[in-house]
């Protein structure tokens, strides 16, 4: 049963541009056929991922799992998470960027039982909406965050930087779309 009580989130649409939040300039949700999808379908696959060599951080929102990714190698991963449900999917995108962290966030959106704002430790936040990794129970669907296990949270919060690239995808998708490509266009590999 979710102990949390959480309110409707809300979303600003930024189509494909860009828009700057705190002096940082953050990609919008970047949808499967947009031109950010098809330039990241470009560029190859990370060996046993389902993201690009131009990620930094890679969710996988079919198998529930992440990876973090230096130089195109997985560095940390995969990781058991838990994102989005019950109407509050968490956005695929190709080129979400991270835009704020803040170790010991509380969430305006989602409160505790007594009302108070509900704990989102080592919060890394790459979508609009207020969509960030941060400390969760991977058992628990979200409000379109991503849980990361609090063993795994923290690391998380360290090695991503301010404008670092991430990718939320479904592997069915990005397989889908990469064998329809064009052979130039990087290798569908399996994403494992």
């Amino acid at each position: 049963m979710d102990t949390v009580r959480q309110r409707p989130r809300r979303l600003v649409a930024l189509g494909l541009g860009l828009a700057t939040v705190a002096g940082v300039a953050v990609a919008g949700t970047a949808l499967a056929g947009s031109p950010a999808a098809e330039q990241a379908r470009t560029q190859p696959l990370v060996p046993g991922t389902p993201c690009s060599v131009t990620a930094k951080a890679c969710v996988d929102l079919d198998s529930q799992r992440s990876w973090l990714i230096q130089d195109g190698k997985v560095i940390r991963g995969p990781i058991g998470i838990s994102s989005g449900g019950n109407g509050q999917e968490t956005p695929v995108g190709h080129s979400l960027r991270v835009y704020r962290k803040d170790a010991t966030h509380k969430s305006e959106e989602s409160r505790l039982p007594n009302g108070d704002p509900a704990p989102m430790p080592w919060s890394v936040f790459f979508n609009d909406g207020g969509i960030a990794f941060h400390s969760g129970d991977p058992n628990r669907s979200s409000a379109g965050c991503i849980h990361v296990p609090p063993d795994e949270a923290k690391a998380y919060f360290n090695y991503l930087q301010i404008g670092d690239q991430v990718q939320v995808v479904k592997a069915s998708e990005e397989t889908a779309a990469r064998l329809t490509a064009s052979p130039h266009r990087g290798s569908p590999g399996p994403p494992a």
